[in-house]
């Protein structure tokens, strides 16, 4: 007796569910039907300022939505019968998918030739409606290692920005939300200075290039410089943190957001009363920096100007006006009379200082959202983030269009460049750190897991070039600083 072949079986009993599909959608076509009639008599009863023939026409509308949805239904029901009935064959011949839901992944098989053309149409029919999905568990393969080395506990409020000294001692500095900037032995992670001279939300922190003097803005609408004199403690041994790649992504429960209450326990110096206080806007002062040398600095309001202060004197020298709306940021040239300072208004401006009797600007419009910040690099590049959740990279000699852009899948913060590696670091909103080449090519994104990471909002990041344990810096809305060693391998950048 001839026996029938497992492929003229499945194709019959696939002819057979095709053909019980189709007598359940006429089925379901007349009682829509039925039904529709039905909500019409009942819609003639009912009180309405609309007339009855668009009421009619509306409900005509929504019976054929409703019917589009139950057949896609009920075909995505017999399909997935299909898959289980397909697996279920392989898994009896031995070679089983490895993989098979697909909202985990890619199919997978390693089925012998005699299955291979069933696997083969089991892909095809699912790669449109998988293809998002695939593609976001596809395993990377960067080579990158970053280390979480130390945590800065001890602000009371997010941290807003924070930054490392360009003089010895190296110490870390951090602005935050509760009125005070903090300095941090790096190594230890102690807390060696407090300031707590501003009125107002310590909005962001400065280095001076040569001196042991610090610069914040403040919401108070001023700005601060004062001077510190730290002695670092002696290191402590480390504990071993194995290295992690650069790709662990584990999100937090809500749980693990708890904020942790710190008040009382951090015991150190503290300083009341700035140098020099720079006053003249009219909103808050939301960032500032020095200039090349050290003897004026930047100022950036909500006021919708930047200003430009003699040092000395406490003097205004120049008020930079222009943007259309709030001032989110500003940045200075480590070798050259440049600013560039960013807007709610979409655009960055490119302000000139080096010639003393010409002081030229140049509007940048790349963007289509607040533009978070803009940093120089040390060659005539300048790198913009964005809330449009791109970051890009411009040509001071050719400022049309950008030379490189970076798209992500969240807002992105205040960004920093090495100066060594030429690597972009970004802080988004979404609680992720990327790191990007200048050519806009992925290298990393720093691991968070429910051991560690940030749990909110990442606000700024910043890199260290000197020999210490961590060479990038981040902070956010969880109250905390992290300090990171990045190692990514010279081929890696290269690609």
């Amino acid at each position: 007796m001839p026996v029938e072949s497992g492929s003229s079986a499945a194709a019959r009993q696939a002819k057979q569910k095709r053909k019980s599909h189709s007598l359940s959608i006429r089925r379901t076509n007349s009682t829509e039907q039925e039904r529709s009639g039905l909500q019409r008599d009942m819609l003639e009863g009912q009180e309405s300022k609309l007339p009855l023939s668009v009421r009619s026409n509306l409900l005509d509308l929504f019976s054929q939505i409703e019917r589009e949805f139950e057949n896609i239904y009920i075909e995505n029901l017999e399909l997935r019968r299909e898959i289980e009935t397909l697996n279920d064959r392989l898994a009896a011949d031995g070679q089983a998918f490895e993989g098979a839901d697909l909202a985990k992944g890619a199919l997978k098989t390693k089925a012998s030739h005699s299955t291979s053309q069933l696997s083969q149409k089991l892909k095809t029919t699912y790669k449109a409606s998988t293809s998002k999905i695939v593609s976001s568990f596809k395993a990377t393969t960067s080579r990158a290692v970053c280390q979480l080395v130390k945590e800065y506990v001890g602000h009371r409020d997010g941290i807003w920005d924070l930054s490392v000294t360009r003089t010895q001692p190296v110490v870390l500095g951090t602005a935050s939300a509760d009125h005070s900037a903090m300095l941090w032995s790096i190594e230890t992670g102690k807390c060696l200075l407090k300031y707590m001279g501003h009125q107002g939300s310590v909005n962001s922190i400065k280095f001076h290039p040569t001196e042991q003097m610090a610069l914040t803005a403040s919401g108070d609408q001023t700005a601060h410089i004062w001077r510190y004199m730290v002695q670092l403690p002696t290191p402590q041994p480390v504990a071993d943190i194995s290295q992690t790649p650069c790709e662990e992504d584990v999100d937090f429960s809500d749980k693990d957001e708890a904020d942790c209450d710190v008040e009382g326990s951090i015991d150190c110096p503290s300083i009341r009363v700035a140098t020099t206080t720079l006053r003249s806007h009219q909103g808050v002062v939301i960032a500032a920096d020095w200039l090349v040398g050290g003897k004026q600095v930047v100022t950036a309001s909500w006021d919708r100007a930047a200003n430009l202060y003699d040092v000395e004197t406490s003097e205004l020298v120049h008020s930079l006006t222009g943007h259309d709306q709030e001032l989110t940021h500003c940045c200075t040239h480590p070798t050259q009379r440049l600013v560039v300072t960013s807007s709610r208004d979409t655009t960055f401006r490119l302000w000139d200082f080096r010639d003393p009797s010409i002081h030229s600007v140049n509007v940048f419009q790349g963007h289509t959202d607040t533009v978070t910040s803009a940093v120089f690099t040390v060659g005539d590049n300048v790198v913009s983030g964005s809330d449009d959740r791109t970051v890009k990279v411009w040509d001071l000699k050719n400022m049309r269009s950008p030379i490189a852009t970076i798209r992500t899948d969240s807002a992105v913060n205040r960004i920093s460049v090495s100066v060594n590696q030429k690597i972009i670091a970004l802080p988004h909103d979404n609680r992720q750190v990327r790191l990007f080449d200048m050519s806009g090519v992925r290298l990393a994104r720093l691991p968070r897991s429910n051991r560690q990471g940030h749990r909110r909002m990442v606000c700024c990041s910043a890199w260290c070039e000197d020999n210490t344990s961590c060479n990038l810096f981040t902070c956010g809305f969880d109250r905390q600083a992290i300090g990171w060693n990045i190692n990514i391998p010279a081929l890696l950048q290269e690609k």
